[in-house]
């Protein structure tokens, strides 16, 4: 384990499945500098480990996460310190959600109660996102006067375009599982008591797909849309055979041109 009881994020491992639990359920699992240091550190570990295929992301307690800590930003604030506070805040777990972009794993947040700010942007930039049926979406940087950050504007824009975000982020207050359904930005909507076990059933099923397949696709998806065709058709061809030589690969075909014989 990479993580004790008490710190602000836990990391279990369970097979080929890794969960990163946020655990400041008192704080609503509000990111401060402690959360956004230790995600860092294990998100470097998920990475890092060639068993993983899928990380899951959920939250303790009531809510996935309020987003910033507003009781730290607030005193920096306060004291005329913004800069260096969030900058050094934002320096950890930015590097945390590139390193969720880059990892070659499934990355699934698993979203119950309130997903505010950056905690409605860590959900959305991951992967894939399951959401219980009571869950909320709060935007909740207008409303105190700022811009998204936190990859708020990386996980949302691609999916939902630039007018649904705009609209998100500066004419919505808050929106539910259902909506964020409708809008694409989350895969299963599944009722309150039943996330846990959804998620897992969830994770299990990606990680069927094996390494090479699970990198290879995440990586040209997230390219696809900012590379020009004949760089993204040498990149789909470079992957393609990358993959085409692994024994997941052997098995699979085997397999399949051995039916009805």
């Amino acid at each position: 384990m990479s993580a004790a009881p008490s710190d602000p994020a836990l990391l279990r491992i369970e097979g080929p499945i890794a969960t990163i639990t946020l655990n400041r359920p008192a704080a609503f699992n509000s990111i401060d500098l402690s959360i956004a240091q230790k995600l860092e550190q294990l998100g470097a570990d998920v990475e890092g480990n060639d068993d993983i295929r899928v990380l899951v992301i959920e939250g303790e307690g009531r809510a996935f996460s309020a987003g910033g800590d507003l009781q730290t930003i607030g005193a920096a604030a306060a004291a005329d310190n913004i800069a260096p506070v969030v900058g050094e805040l934002l320096k950890h777990y930015h590097a945390f959600i590139e390193t969720v972009r880059r990892m070659p794993k499934i990355v699934l947040s698993s979203v119950n109660g309130s997903a505010a700010g950056a905690g409605m942007g860590l959900a959305f930039v991951t992967d894939l996102c399951i959401a219980a049926d009571d869950a909320r979406f709060t935007p909740a940087y207008a409303k105190i006067g700022v811009s998204p950050d936190g990859g708020s504007t990386v996980g949302m824009v691609g999916t939902v375009g630039t007018r649904r975000a705009l609209q998100i982020f500066l004419a919505e207050d808050s929106f539910t599982a259902k909506q964020a359904y409708e809008w694409g930005l989350v895969a299963r909507v599944v009722p309150a008591a039943e996330l846990k076990a959804a998620t897992r059933k969830f994770a299990e099923r990606l990680a069927q797909n094996p390494p090479a397949a699970i990198a290879g696709t995440k990586s040209l998806v997230y390219q696809a849309a900012v590379t020009p065709t004949r760089q993204q058709l040498d990149a789909e061809e470079a992957k393609i055979i990358d993959a085409m030589h692994t024994d997941d690969f052997r098995v699979a075909v085997k397999k399949f041109t051995s039916k009805g014989k």
